[in-house]
């Protein structure tokens, strides 16, 4: 087992380093790609140009900018905006990071829920009118755009009917923090959180239903009802447990890509100022510094998900026991 977590260990961090020499790459050695011109601004001079050079090391060979960049986001974590100068940039992503934690993490809860009752409800019922209905509604969730949702939601709830007693309740757009008001912080999040979870319900429930429905075939679920368990039983008891797995790969790398930045799209919409939003500034700005640490924090959680999937694994199906 511990031979196993570092081999893991090792892998993550192979991956990162990888990553993160990739993206370096591309935005300080790729051909016509100059910070200083940025930094110095339109129609600046070679003398500004090299003057800002000078100041940022940016005139140093590429693997001693690399090093003292790492250095600068790791160690000491003094990495400074090439936008807003002064500003350090680690204590922004610090600072987004329980924003996007928090809708992800709600909105997850939300979408395993229901994804487990309706793909389970639908091949209980497979070719029945319940699972056609349940089968269209969330070709229906997977269809919508999450903008669009989050727009409808907002011109409902912040517009023509806030005042009206079924959505008085419902707080302006922004992010109320946990520590300041819990209930402030449910009111604020929980439109945003259906708004994400809408799509990945729909999802994950037909996902769901088409490995429920394969392994009703497996040689253990016949067993089982040669036992005399009732179908109930054998569907709950037996098929759901193994059927999770594919669940499980789904949400590992849903929920890392979304912790990183990917719920982007939602925080616009909502006003939250998460790690994608950051993100989307950065990128508009190119900051340069800030587009390395939150892609850097993004495959943090992106490669955890996957390590902690691999581990989980075992828990949901025995075989996989057997074969490590």
């Amino acid at each position: 087992m511990a031979g196993t977590v570092l081999r893991r260990l090792a892998h993550m961090i192979a991956v990162l380093f990888g990553i993160s020499v990739l993206v370096f790459l591309i935005f300080f050695a790729t051909p016509g790609a100059n910070p200083a011109a940025r930094i110095a601004g339109k129609d600046a001079s070679p003398q500004t140009i090299a003057r800002v050079e000078k100041q940022f090391g940016l005139n140093r060979p590429l693997p001693v900018q690399y090093a003292l960049m790492m250095k600068k986001l790791f160690v000491t974590r003094n990495l400074t905006s090439f936008v807003n100068l002064g500003e350090k940039v680690v204590p922004q992503v610090f600072k987004a990071a329980p924003v996007t934690l928090s809708l992800v993490s709600g909105a997850a809860v939300i979408w395993i829920g229901f994804a487990i009752l309706i793909g389970a409800l639908a091949a209980a019922f497979r070719g029945g009118w319940i699972d056609r209905l349940l089968m269209v509604l969330s070709l229906i969730g997977i269809s919508m755009p999450v903008f669009w949702v989050g727009t409808m939601a907002n011109l409902i709830t912040q517009g023509a009917y806030h005042h009206t007693w079924l959505f008085s309740w419902v707080p302006p757009l922004g992010y109320i923090p946990f520590s300041r008001s819990p209930l402030g912080w449910f009111k604020a999040l929980v439109i945003p959180w259906i708004t994400l979870a809408i799509l990945y319900i729909g999802l994950y429930a037909r996902v769901l239903r088409a490995a429920l429905i394969e392994t009703m075939q497996e040689d253990f679920i016949r067993t089982a009802r040669a036992k005399g368990l009732s179908e109930r039983q054998v569907l709950l008891r037996h098929a759901l447990r193994c059927s999770l797995v594919s669940v499980v790969t789904l949400f590992g790398l849903d929920f890392g890509v979304l912790v990183g930045g990917g719920a982007l799209l939602t925080e616009v919409v909502f006003g939250l100022q998460g790690v994608g939003y950051l993100t989307y500034q950065a990128l508009e700005t190119l900051d340069l510094p800030m587009i390395m640490a939150t892609v850097i924090y993004a495959s943090v959680f992106v490669v955890v998900s996957n390590a902690a999937v691999d581990i989980v694994y075992a828990a949901f199906d025995p075989r996989m026991r057997v074969r490590r």
